[in-house]
């Protein structure tokens, strides 16, 4: 059986910023004695909502592997082959800026939404793919890898097989966790499960509402961001049909945010979370 972690063409290894991702990183590196070949590139889009652990994570692999990893952020531009823009560690926008960007960029704010998940596409895949063409970088948008385990079948089912590496390899999220536990930094965000709940955009819309729920009752100011975009939406009086709400089917944030001072949980325990292209 042929390694499936050896890049045999042009490829780009998306990293989420999460340990499964990582994990995917770390065996790719070890299938090429601990250097990339020259054809392959990882890439980090940041929103500008991560937690702060998830960019230190970021940083970390990369300097304990020894590894490259480009960090990009989407940007307003009419050009959109332009729409990216490298930062570092250091400067990478850490306030939601690449988010408000993309809400603002028409004559109106619009929210993304589950039907309309533009976030997922605008502020991660193009701005990559826009980011490796000004390389001239050999890159087909459709051969990103990405972090997307066997235990997945969901998602998978939704990837090229030869996207996801560990789905071949039958990764599973123990096999994660306990590589995680063996390794000299971690991490900084609970594992519950093998789910990293607090992973992606912190308070992301896609987020079971309970999961969501229990972020801001853990810290609150995590929700100030994301009411402010909806009632910025809300005012804006071009705003049409769905727009101006993350969702429309559960509860604002304003009104989470209120339910979580009041420590008013309604909230379906069981609910499962939309999948996205983001990962873990």
């Amino acid at each position: 059986m042929s390694n499936p972690y050896v890049i045999t063409e042009p490829t780009c290894i998306s990293f989420s910023g999460g340990r499964t991702s990582a994990y995917m990183l770390y065996q790719i590196l070890q299938a090429h004695s601990g250097t990339l070949p020259d054809d392959a590139i990882v890439c980090f889009a940041n929103t500008g909502k991560e937690e702060e652990s998830t960019l230190k994570f970021v940083h970390d692999c990369s300097v304990n592997w020894g590894v490259h990893i480009h960090w990009i952020e989407y940007q307003s531009n009419e050009i959109p082959k332009e729409r990216f823009k490298v930062v570092t560690y250091e400067t990478a926008s850490r306030n939601g800026e690449p988010f408000v960007q993309l809400i603002n960029q028409g004559e109106s704010p619009y929210l993304p939404n589950p039907v309309s998940r533009i976030c997922t596409a605008k502020l991660k895949i193009r701005p990559i793919h826009h980011y490796l063409k000004s390389l001239g970088f050999d890159h087909n948008e459709n051969m990103d890898w990405v972090g997307i385990r066997a235990d997945e079948m969901r998602r998978a089912a939704k990837m090229a097989r030869e996207r996801t590496p560990l789905v071949s390899a039958g990764v599973t999220k123990e096999m994660v966790g306990n590589f995680w536990k063996e390794q000299s930094f971690d991490l900084g965000l609970p594992n519950m499960n093998g789910v990293t709940m607090h992973g992606n955009c912190d308070l992301c819309f896609l987020k079971p509402a309970h999961q969501i729920l229990s972020l801001i009752k853990e810290k609150p100011e995590r929700a100030i961001w994301w009411i402010k975009m909806e009632e910025d939406a809300s005012k804006s009086k071009k705003t049409y049909g769905d727009g101006d709400r993350f969702r429309k089917d559960r509860p604002s944030y304003q009104q989470m945010y209120d339910y979580a001072k009041s420590q008013i949980d309604m909230f379906d325990q069981d609910e499962e979370g939309i999948s996205c292209f983001c990962g873990d």
